[in-house]
């Protein structure tokens, strides 16, 4: 396979895997699709991946700079936990509330799109996890100080990344049409999330887990990715030998 395109699929990969496990943005994304339609929960994506590229481009270029930036990343926990206490409260709200179908933070005024900049650039947890995943392909070499190198592992994430936003986004249209008449039950379903994701933020900042414990210990974080890294690198040569075997005469 030819080195961009191994780490175009590695980018995608990584960055599909990592947007499905329940977060704040996803499930924040699903709830807007619910309440707003699919239109307005694509804007809401759109400027959260926009967020998210821009940090990975940091975090190849700039790391050192970031990782002096302690008192900003704190601030940055602290202020992601208020916000998805206030998306918890806020769905809470809406489900002990009928006439209230939607959540008034997610569904206000502001432009969808600004919004998911917005929510996206105050969440710190994205940093240490593409500065993980950065170090290791630096290291196993997939990846060099390469201009074409990081136009296609950013492409590559932002795919990935959109396609992950894309199964939630649809998923809970497809759960809302389940549930027509009981749009409450949604409500509660995602403020119990919200309120699981800010307990766990929470605790990881007052036992010190946070963002800025991850990026003084590098170590923590690229031990389990490199195993990771040995799964994604044995399904990419799976693709590779199929479509080496499709080439071949039968």
């Amino acid at each position: 396979m030819h080195p961009l395109l191994k780490i175009f699929f590695t980018g995608m990969l990584v960055s599909f895997l990592g947007s499905l496990p329940l977060g704040t943005l996803n499930i924040a994304a699903m709830q807007i699709s619910v309440s707003d339609g699919v239109a307005a929960a694509m804007l809401f994506s759109a400027g959260s991946l926009l967020v998210e590229i821009i940090y990975v481009r940091i975090s190849l270029v700039a790391m050192d700079w970031i990782r002096k930036q302690e008192r900003i990343l704190k601030a940055l926990e602290w202020v992601t936990l208020l916000i998805v206490v206030a998306l918890a409260v806020s769905s809470f709200y809406a489900a002990t509330h009928p006439t209230t179908k939607e959540n008034v933070i997610l569904s206000s005024t502001l432009p969808k799109f600004l919004l998911g900049v917005i929510m996206s650039a105050v969440n710190p947890v994205q940093i240490p996890f593409w500065f993980g995943w950065s170090t290791v392909l630096f290291t196993k070499k997939v990846l060099l100080p390469r201009q074409d190198h990081y136009n296609s592992y950013i492409f590559g994430i932002g795919i990935g990344t959109f396609i992950g936003n894309c199964l939630f986004i649809f998923g809970g249209l497809l759960i809302a049409s389940r549930i027509s008449n009981n749009q409450h039950i949604l409500n509660w379903v995602i403020g119990g999330i919200f309120a699981i994701t800010a307990l766990i933020q929470l605790w990881r900042i007052l036992k010190k887990k946070d963002a800025v414990h991850k990026m003084e210990h590098p170590e923590e974080m690229t031990e389990k990715i490199e195993e990771q890294m040995e799964r994604i690198e044995e399904g990419i040569d799976k693709i590779t030998h199929s479509e080496k075997d499709k080439d071949q005469p039968g």
